[in-house]
């Protein structure tokens, strides 16, 4: 956008507050406050403010860095907070000399399409599933429907909400393919239309925060939890994804059974070898793993596939003629990751696949959570880390993860793995409480 057109809007709307809007390495919008008297300015030099303060960023000694609004990121800001109205700006995060702060999460999802660039591929596109649970109340998950996967009727609070949601994001220039019921009571989710990575991430972030807010008007709680209730289906962020050339879609061939060109082919295999190791990124909190396990439609194992949901990457169908639709789907992410690292490291992973012309395995079409272990060592089929603790192990001893978000920030996200993880096990559990308090 133009800044004389964000300066126009500004005044015909007659917005009080100008929201300068980034995330710390965990994924947690954070950002400042401006008044509309400092638009000009920040939108040519950006804002100060003190990083140390900002999870992932730096030391007190070397604090001072710029929040710089992305102009194309504006957004007339739907809620109106103590009665004024609001705008925001997804910001780029530079160092106090005006060059890119490597730390940045925004930036290191840059990185990996600048490199995806310098291959050939002048897009990356990504269309985010986006799973979430309305709750009555943040202090206990008390769902407030009891309906199931598609259900339309009756229409209660949580699906008003959600529709509500739909219109407020379509009105924030974002398309979605649709939104519905998931399985769960409770449990809904909005299906992202395909575009740049870059922009989903953003849309991604200010999805989740409109979510909440509708919720609260509706007196709900929403939750990205990864899994809130024991026993029922946890919530996913599954990635479609496919890169494009000046020519179309480099994932499609028409000569391939599963109709996949063998960058599609190597870019899954690299998605597959480094599952493993950024599977930290993907899924980034302790309670994370207690969706990862089998029979939940979540993946628990490496392996791909078709029509196959038991599989961590899946080749949707899609209509004949057209070839723009092929995709490859990673189900691995939860809503409570950051998406800018997360589509970054997705990225260079099926980056590396290309680069190394890695080999893809036979797909498993079979359903593997009724398999033998047996039958699951013969075809090969590893498991993804089966906790907060294995998954920051692999990542920790990564040359690849370590690329892909830069020193500083790896080294950073690494111990914060760690410091929740022994946060974390020294907890007494209600778990342990009634199994162990009885008894001995």
């Amino acid at each position: 956008m133009d800044p004389k057109e964000i300066v126009k809007l500004v005044k015909d709307h007659r917005v009080d507050v100008i929201r300068m809007s980034f995330t710390d390495v965990q994924g947690t919008l954070k950002g400042l406050n401006i008044s509309v008297s400092e638009l000009e300015r920040a939108m040519e030099e950006g804002i100060a403010f003190d990083g140390s303060s900002i999870e992932g960023f730096v030391r007190i000694e070397e604090s001072d860095l710029i929040a710089m609004p992305d102009l194309d990121s504006f957004r007339l800001f739907p809620f109106d907070t103590g009665g004024l109205k609001s705008a925001v700006f997804i910001c780029n995060v530079l160092k106090a000399d005006g060059t890119p702060f490597e730390s940045d999460p925004r930036r290191v999802l840059i990185r990996a399409l600048e490199r995806a660039n310098s291959m050939g591929f002048e897009h990356f596109y990504v269309g985010p599933e986006l799973e979430y649970f309305y709750f009555s109340s943040p202090n206990s998950p008390d769902v407030p429907d009891s309906a199931g996967y598609f259900d339309i009727l009756p229409l209660d609070e949580s699906s008003q909400a959600r529709e509500e949601t739909l219109s407020i994001l379509q009105t924030l220039g974002m398309q979605m393919e649709a939104t519905h019921h998931e399985v769960a009571a409770g449990q809904h989710e909005i299906d992202f239309r395909y575009g740049d990575a870059l922009k989903l991430a953003d849309q991604v972030v200010l999805a989740k925060i409109v979510v909440k807010h509708v919720a609260r008007k509706h007196g709900l709680y929403a939750t990205f939890m990864p899994k809130p209730i024991q026993g029922c289906n946890g919530s996913g962020m599954h990635v479609h994804q496919s890169l494009f050339t000046s020519t179309g879609n480099a994932f499609y061939s028409d000569e391939d059974v599963y109709n996949l060109s063998p960058v599609a082919r190597k870019y899954i295999a690299g998605l597959i070898h480094y599952a493993p190791e950024m599977t930290a990124i993907t899924n980034q909190t302790v309670n994370s793993y207690k969706r990862l396990v089998p029979g939940y439609e979540a993946p628990a194992y490496i392996s791909w596939g078709r029509r196959n949901r038991s599989t961590l990457v899946r080749v949707p169908n899609f209509k004949k003629g057209k070839p723009n639709s092929c995709r490859i789907e990673y189900r691995a992410p939860d809503p409570a990751c950051n998406p800018y690292l997360s589509m970054a490291v997705m990225l260079h992973a099926g980056l590396e696949g290309i680069n190394q012309n890695m080999a893809l395995c036979e797909p498993i079409e079979d359903n593997i959570f009724a398999m033998s272990q047996e039958r699951k060592d013969e075809l090969g089929i590893r498991s993804l880390p089966g906790d907060l603790l294995s998954a920051t192990k692999k990542s920790a001893k990564s040359d690849f993860l370590k690329k892909a978000l830069g020193p500083g920030l790896f080294n950073t996200f690494v111990a914060n793995q760690f410091a929740e993880w022994d946060h974390y096990r020294i907890q007494v559990t209600d778990y342990e409480l009634k199994t162990y308090l009885p008894t001995l």
